[in-house]
């Protein structure tokens, strides 16, 4: 008798939190580390969640809400969905979970079927996949390239389609390439995907991390249609510095708010309750404007600072984000190259040898299926931005 199931040695575990452990590890022992690995803000929670949140301590809100919810903070992220988006829900339709990595699990538990595929534009998050495989589900890669900013195109999509295509998974702006579709792409896609009637989980974490003057624009905004099609899925990790106070919602029909919120509600019940009352706050308070105004002027020039490093980095390459804070390298120069005996063959080769021998700890993309490709992070310091990527071109001349 197997002691472990299928479902769970079918699952990789997350190389992203991986590689951060073995970063902080280093600076633990005293190592000077530049880590371009984390996804997350350096930013902390503004303080007026802070404060929201000892006031629900205060007032004893350190009870079960509903699994669902609270209907309050739904009230709020139907308001936001409304006034940012154009997208009218009810708070029926809205269910908050355990962060927004939870509200794609749940997505995927109500939408795929054991043998269903998922398409999935390639380079993807790494996770993506793995809840897909989770649900018995058969993840379908669509390879794009950096020729066309790593967009998939109508027609590719259409060709992807086949009888057992269920669902078509889209991360915008996203991660790791730091993509932007815009509006116009976004639509042609759209009628594509209404015209065969498959589902679209719509991952917006990042809607909030725009540049270059682009406007971000909801999928679900297409169509009656599309939007009935659609889980939209977003959180207050990315947009309010809140990774740790794990609250993600999803947004969708009532029947498949209703099937992710009946299987909520056996797994793991509701979101943290303190978390919930303060994300009202985010969500609602004037002074949410202002410090994502200043989040994203942040990662703007952090962005740009970045763009400029690497500009003069031959022989790497990449492509240049317009949204999130990851800019993708490209090493397919580097290989055959080699140093203290190792002979680079991927962009993993690359990033063990830039840890071990650089300090500068990145993260190789092949399990976002870009095995040619590393991933920074800019969401760190302006000098450690500066440090890192001169380690990492200092370290590419070293190769023979």
């Amino acid at each position: 008798m197997e002691r472990i199931t299928n479902r769970a040695t079918a699952v990789a575990p997350s190389l992203t939190l991986a590689i951060t452990a073995k970063g902080n590890k280093m600076k633990a022992e005293g190592l000077d580390v530049v880590s371009f690995a984390a996804g997350e803000p350096d930013f902390n929670t503004p303080a007026y969640v802070i404060e929201k949140a000892k006031e629900a301590l205060d007032k004893g809100v350190t009870k079960y809400t509903p699994s669902a919810g609270t209907l309050d903070l739904r009230k709020a992220i139907a308001a936001k969905l409304l006034k940012d988006n154009g997208l009218s829900y009810e708070p029926n339709q809205i269910v908050v979970s355990n962060g927004a990595k939870h509200s794609l699990y749940n997505a995927c538990l109500a939408l795929v079927n054991p043998g269903d595929e998922v398409l999935i534009p390639a380079p993807y998050w790494l996770t993506y996949p793995e809840l897909v495989l989770l649900c018995g589900g058969v993840p379908m890669y669509m390879e794009t390239s950096a020729a066309h900013d790593f967009k998939i195109t109508p027609d590719e999509l259409k060709k992807a389609i086949t009888a057992k295509t269920k669902a078509v998974i889209l991360n915008n702006p996203s991660n790791p390439t730091g993509t932007v579709y815009t509006e116009a792409e976004l639509k042609a896609l759209a009628a594509v995907i209404e015209k065969a009637g498959i589902y679209v989980i719509a991952d917006e974490i990042y809607e909030e991390l725009v540049y270059d003057g682009l406007k971000m624009y909801s999928i679900a905004a297409y169509s009656e249609s599309l939007k009935k099609n659609t889980i939209l899925v977003n959180g207050l990790s990315k947009a309010y510095a809140m990774t740790g106070w794990r609250v993600g919602y999803t947004a969708s029909c009532k029947d498949l708010a209703e099937a992710m919120d009946n299987m909520q509600s056996h797994t793991t019940s509701n979101a943290n309750s303190i978390a919930q009352y303060a994300s009202v706050a985010a969500l609602s308070d004037p002074a949410g404007v202002a410090f994502i105004k200043e989040l994203k002027a942040t990662f703007t020039r952090r962005r740009d600072l970045a763009v400029k490093l690497l500009s003069d980095a031959a022989p790497l390459s990449f492509v240049r984000p317009q949204g999130a804070f990851y800019v993708m390298v490209g090493m397919e120069n580097l290989v055959g190259k080699s140093y203290a005996g190792k002979t680079i063959k991927s962009a993993a080769d690359f990033s063990e040898l830039l840890v071990d021998h650089a300090h500068v700890v990145t993260i190789p993309c092949e399990s976002f299926g870009a095995p040619m490709y590393i991933r920074l992070s800019y969401a760190i310091a302006d000098s450690q931005i500066e440090k890192g990527i001169g380690r990492i071109v200092e370290f590419a001349k070293r190769l023979v």
